[in-house]
């Protein structure tokens, strides 16, 4: 079977709400707000109280905030029994969107998955913008082991985190987005003890994935969607950004030496 473009196969691995989001290009170009808007909670901002090896949780915007009323039904939400790893995405959509506009992006992000694709709700456990704040994506409980549908053969026991924009190779990525991903990632991680650095082995739940079911993957306790299923996704840039984002969140768990 001939293989689709690379570009096609971004969209339909990483973003099947992108017909939707799409729609946007015409309009999603702005002026982002500062860090020093008061308005908007930059997730880098947040100075762990570690205890132990936990950080301290994140500001991180309720579902109710972008959902509004496109809800769809869904069956009960179903839960791990813990987290011990983070998938780090890329939503395959603009980049040069206002951040004030994130809330209605990733409303059209769940329209396409949970309305046009009929899954159960956005795949993403969390989703960051470019200004690093940070929303619920997935319902279920930000704090509680929500299984979301994010990467093939490996959602149970991990977390989504969604990137908004495209990251292919030169694309720069903003750093207040990489510190926010780290802050979730060090939050998460942090409460079962689990190192960022670490290495965890994961046990694949369906043979579409880069493992045939039932087999062991080993990977960091923070991966690229790339590295559990055979697409691009995060992109290349963010991926070149996963050993920094790494670091950065075993030292909101303090660690390393240093402030965070």
């Amino acid at each position: 079977m001939a293989r689709a473009p690379r570009r096609a196969r971004f969209a339909l691995a990483c973003a099947p709400g992108l017909v939707a989001v799409a729609a946007l290009v015409l309009c999603a170009v702005g002026i982002d707000r500062t860090a020093g808007d008061p308005e908007r909670p930059v997730a880098a901002r947040a100075r762990a109280a570690v205890v132990g090896h936990k950080a301290a949780k994140p500001p991180i915007v309720p579902r109710e905030r972008w959902l509004s009323d496109a809800s769809y039904t869904r069956p009960p939400t179903r839960y791990a029994d813990r987290v011990s790893a983070v998938f780090v995405h890329h939503t395959d959509s603009p980049n040069g969107y206002d951040c004030a506009d994130a809330p209605r992006i990733i409303q059209y992000l769940y329209t396409g998955q949970a309305g046009v694709r009929h899954w159960d709700d956005i795949g993403y456990n969390f989703l960051v913008d470019r200004c690093g704040t940070i929303y619920e994506g997935r319902a279920g409980g930000t704090e509680r082991a929500v299984v979301g549908a994010h990467t093939q053969g490996f959602n149970v026991g991990t977390t989504g985190i969604a990137a908004l924009g495209t990251f292919t190779s030169g694309v720069p990525v903003p750093k207040a987005m990489t510190d926010a991903i780290a802050a979730v990632a060090a939050w998460k991680l942090g409460l079962t003890g689990i190192d960022p650095r670490a290495t965890v082995r994961l046990v694949s739940t369906n043979s579409l994935s880069k493992y045939r079911a039932g087999t062991r993957g080993t990977f960091t306790a923070v991966s690229g969607h790339t590295d559990g299923y055979w697409t691009a996704c995060p992109g290349a840039a963010l991926m070149a950004r996963l050993p920094e984002i790494r670091q950065h969140a075993a030292r909101l768990q303090g660690r390393l030496q240093g402030s965070p």
